[in-house]
């Protein structure tokens, strides 16, 4: 097995602390020249990364992430996560379960790349009234 490089420990000590009152943890962890990517934002730039969060985490009620495995090759890892939020206007604010990936990479001791791939229909459209239904209908015709 091979150890976690320091700054991918300190990213995921942050990320299964992280709530909806303490991201400013997140400048810890991320390098001032990051880039993250998840299927609807492209955010570069630590301070934009930091307002692009701000903006996420508004009408969430709370969010966790549990880092389920991690893959390690030099300065890059991959690392599989179940996140569980509620939001004020989906799902009638009960849990929200979505499990995703992140590809990473590390420089300086903090992470500079960041890429999010996850299921956005299982996050978000799936809970949305009548966007939910149409969603879930296309998903069902796709698997048979």
């Amino acid at each position: 097995m091979v150890a976690k490089p320091l700054w991918l420990e300190n990213f995921i000590a942050v990320y299964e602390k992280l709530g909806t009152d303490n991201l400013v943890a997140l400048d810890k962890v991320y390098h001032s020249e990051v880039v993250f990517l998840d299927p609807m934002h492209r955010v570069e730039g630590l301070n934009q990364l930091l307002s692009y969060f701000d903006g996420l985490y508004e009408n969430l009620l709370e969010c966790s992430f549990t880092v389920d495995n991690s893959l390690i090759m030099d300065n890059h890892a991959a690392i599989y996560w179940t996140m569980t939020y509620r939001h004020t206007q989906l799902n009638g604010a009960n849990p929200i379960v979505v499990e995703g990936h992140s590809l990473l990479k590390g420089q300086d001791n903090k992470v500079i790349y960041h890429r999010d791939y996850l299921d956005v229909g299982a996050m978000l459209y799936e809970h949305i009234p009548v966007l939910g239904f149409l969603v879930r209908k296309v998903k069902q015709r796709a698997g048979g």
